[in-house]
């Protein structure tokens, strides 16, 4: 009991709540930029069925976008900017649970006030929500949004392992290289959401939580297994406290 105190007393601090500022603003920033770059690509393009070209723009947007969110914010708060991201590391063990649920709130906070502002700013236009094709099961997507969030959060814990030295911006920019890797995989069928928070946000504003769970379920559960695995396999040695914050510039 007195631990859990002590967790909840941690949560509290000046510092926690720094560390939520910061994960709001970056998921905000995150976000505003994904779901932008579709709103616009659909702007220019208003007669025209999805193509190649719109997928290129979704997933370079996506790339750029975490890469700056996760830069920003990774010695402040880690830059998980993603509530998979802060499950992987929950299940490390690198986050309490009470600062993880935290985070969760700013994360989701960040993505529906991103989506806000464009819906209220972009007059007339619709905020695109991530959804699955009539022929796609849902347990087929959860599993393909599983595998690539296994691969983003497997990403994370490299690029924040202290033991591969002082990586700069080299660890932000892989992690947003994998994630626009995933939607350029991924865009036609999922949509490449890899992050509750982010199709939570655009669900919310656009008013519809159709296969919503597919964006829950399958991220969390990769995330889990990613955490397990590196941890628990990959690096057994792994210190418990390592990840938590980013070392010389390499966020998490």
């Amino acid at each position: 009991m007195a631990s859990l105190k002590a967790r909840l007393q941690h949560s509290v601090t000046p510092n926690a709540f720094r560390a939520y500022l910061a994960e709001f603003i970056s998921t905000f920033f995150f976000v505003f930029a994904a779901v932008g770059s579709a709103m616009s690509s659909r702007k220019l393009m208003p007669d025209i069925a999805p193509d190649p070209s719109s997928l290129v723009v979704g997933a370079v947007a996506t790339a750029f976008a975490l890469s700056v969110a996760v830069f920003i914010a990774a010695n402040i708060s880690g830059g998980h900017v993603n509530p998979a991201v802060t499950f992987g590391m929950a299940v490390g063990g690198h986050i309490t649970i009470p600062m993880a649920i935290f985070y969760w709130i700013a994360q989701m906070l960040g993505s529906i006030m991103a989506c806000l502002l464009l819906k209220v700013t972009t007059v007339g236009q619709h905020v695109p929500m991530h959804a699955i094709p009539q022929e796609m099961t849902g347990f087929g997507a959860s599993m393909l949004e599983g595998v690539m969030t296994f691969a983003l959060v497997y990403t994370v814990y490299a690029a924040g392992d202290p033991r591969r030295g002082a990586l700069g911006t080299i660890g932000p920019l892989a992690i947003g290289l994998i994630a626009g890797a995933n939607v350029l995989a991924s865009g036609p069928f999922t949509g490449g959401s890899m992050n509750p928070a982010y199709s939570f946000g655009s669900a919310v504003i656009g008013g519809s939580f159709r296969n919503q769970a597919v964006y829950w379920v399958g991220p969390l559960v990769g995330a889990a297994i990613a955490g397990i695995l590196y941890d628990n396999v990959m690096f057994p040695a792994q210190a418990p406290d390592s990840l938590t914050r980013i070392s010389d510039g390499v966020g998490v």
